[in-house]
């Protein structure tokens, strides 16, 4: 078991907090927006290297805080320059994430949960216990390190993030919005909303409350199937949040944002390639503005699932585009490290 800290965890505290616990200590006050700035816009993991803080100042806040650090374990670089990551937490628990560069963009694909509860049958972290929600600090960790990736491997940005790693975002929505927040505030990492993306395998009360909560980063949901009967089948999730839930939930997210949502959907061999399968997704789709992300399965060893042949994915494509649907065909990445969509799964149990 890890030690239980009677140190404070300094990132999990507003600048507000943060003030007050400091003149509690005798500090001036504007001391603490000085080590805000350290902890959020320089992304500072020790308290030694705020400089521009006394030396008596950075004794009293390693002697009464501590900054949760994400650390990288371990790096594999695919064959088409993807790069996963396992990252090791503060209890020992370990996540993945993966920088996933093309011509165009550098996108960090982000965890928000160590393991999953959902079950998705094709999905690799499906088959994992979920174990705890990752806190805001470190979503926002895994973004600045695969970030330092990008930078030192290929001399670019970052220049998107998903959170498509493990996990369900929307079952931490407290954590995820907290670390949107932080990525995207002009005193954080000050990232457009624009350039994020939270992708859900499907809660209809959750997307109601982004809704609410009147977003500004980009929907997706995972969708792979366009009728409740084939889709209780691989997300057992659908079962408490129908099709017709979704829809009524999607359409009140966008009535609140007038933000486009992407449907993702995985084509299966002899499971949901058919034409009938297209139409059904057609229909769905007139729901909301969107568009439609086809995505290449990956195999895994624990399920059976196939990807669609190549003639009857394009088929596919062809029919939702000629019924006026943006539809995007996109090739996986990462397949030869296990990086790619749906295969991310931590191969030994983590030391907690």
């Amino acid at each position: 078991m890890v030690q239980q800290s009677k140190l404070i965890d300094i990132r999990s505290l507003s600048l507000s907090a943060l003030k007050d616990k400091l003149t509690a200590m005798g500090e001036q006050g504007f001391r603490a927006k000085q080590v805000y700035e350290w902890l959020w816009s320089k992304s500072c993991t020790d308290f030694d290297q705020m400089t521009n803080l006394s030396k008596a100042l950075r004794e009293t806040l390693k002697n009464n805080f501590e900054i949760r650090a994400v650390k990288v374990r371990e790096s594999q670089v695919s064959s088409d320059k993807t790069i996963k990551s396992s990252f090791t937490l503060y209890d020992g628990n370990v996540i993945e994430g993966v920088l996933i560069p093309t011509p165009d963009r550098m996108t960090a694909c982000v965890s928000s949960q160590v393991g999953c509860s959902l079950t998705c049958k094709f999905c690799a972290t499906g088959y994992m216990e979920r174990k705890r929600n990752l806190q805001a600090d470190e979503i926002y960790d895994q973004v600045v390190l695969i970030a330092n990736q990008a930078a030192e491997k290929y001399s670019q940005p970052l220049t998107n993030i998903v959170y498509m790693g493990m996990g369900e975002p929307l079952l931490n929505y407290s954590g995820m919005m907290k670390s949107v927040e932080r990525i995207t505030a002009p005193d954080g990492l000050n990232m457009a909303a624009k350039r994020i993306t939270v992708s859900t395998a499907g809660i209809a009360k959750m997307i109601k409350k982004l809704g609410d909560d009147e977003v500004r980063f980009n929907l997706a949901l995972s969708l792979h199937a366009a009728n409740d009967e084939k889709r209780n089948q691989i997300m057992p999730i659908n079962e408490q949040n129908s099709l017709d839930a979704l829809a009524d939930a999607l359409k009140y997210y966008y009535a609140k944002t007038k933000n486009p949502v992407t449907f993702e959907y995985i084509v299966f061999h002899n499971f949901n390639d058919e034409l009938q399968d297209a139409k059904e997704l057609a229909r769905f789709c007139k729901h909301v503005p969107c568009k439609v992300n086809i995505i290449e399965y990956n195999p895994i060893a624990l399920a059976d699932f196939v990807n669609a042949e190549a003639d009857k994915i394009e088929q596919f494509a062809e029919y939702l585009r000629s019924q006026q649907i943006i539809t995007n065909v996109r090739r996986s990445r990462g397949k030869d490290i296990d990086a790619a969509c749906g295969q991310l799964a931590i191969k030994e149990e983590a030391a907690v």
